[in-house]
């Protein structure tokens, strides 16, 4: 695989970076890491599924490992990132908290993780490495394992505005939702449901009551396909 890491250098300001970003909508990077994780739990709690081992792929900086740690059941997160110095970030900022941070080399998939998780990773892989690292996901998953596959919604407007002013995605190939689930489903995965979220900036907060109606209509910031490994 011949992803090259192009987070080494932002490793060290990856935060400061995607806030500044974001605040253009008025918010920070927890507010949508609480959002994503508060949508998965649902999803989990729908199905009726408890995962125990969690990995987290393109983990980046380890930002969302400590909510998926908190969900019902986990007893093991691993996070793994093509990015090196991304993961040596990781290990140093959450030392003591009994997560695993490995390279993508270091990580050996072996059909034994309950559930994998990915935000905004694929928009950063080149359309024709996007497969592969599909397949290496599917391999790390057990049979009957589920895969959040998060990504940015190109459609809203927000997010185009947001992704402009962010200086690790403006050579990003945002993917469309339909086609997210054609990749899924070509590499093998069960589509089960798409959820679209964050409607609403900062500014129309007092909306956001309203976007759990709203969870169908592609006009979210982000999008989740959720599928599993038959």
């Amino acid at each position: 695989m011949s992803v090259c890491s192009e987070f080494d250098g932002f490793s060290e300001c990856y935060d400061e970076v995607l806030n500044r970003s974001l605040s253009r909508v008025g918010e920070n990077k927890e507010y949508f890491v609480e959002g994503r994780i508060a949508i998965l739990q649902r999803c989990l709690h729908e199905l009726d599924f408890t995962p125990h081992r969690v990995l987290d792929f393109g983990c980046g900086i380890g930002a969302s490992l400590i909510r998926l740690s908190g969900i019902e059941g986990v007893t093991r997160v691993i996070g793994v990132d093509v990015s090196s110095q991304s993961i040596e970030v990781a290990r140093r900022v959450h030392a003591g908290l009994g997560m695993e941070f490995l390279s993508c080399a270091e990580f050996k998939p072996e059909d034994n993780v309950d559930l994998a998780y990915c935000n905004g990773v694929f928009h950063h892989i080149v359309p024709s490495e996007r497969d592969e690292w599909l397949r290496y996901v599917y391999a790390a998953l057990r049979p009957s394992g589920l895969f959040a596959f998060w990504e940015n919604n190109p459609w809203n407007p927000g997010t185009r505005y947001v992704m402009a002013g962010c200086e690790f995605d403006r050579d990003a190939q945002p993917i469309r939702p339909h086609a997210a689930s054609a990749l899924l489903r070509k590499a093998g995965f069960q589509v089960l449901s798409t959820t679209y979220c964050f409607l609403f900036p900062h500014l129309l907060r007092f909306l956001r009551p309203v976007e759990k109606y709203l969870f169908r209509l592609p006009l979210g910031g982000q999008y989740q396909v959720l599928c599993k490994r038959p």
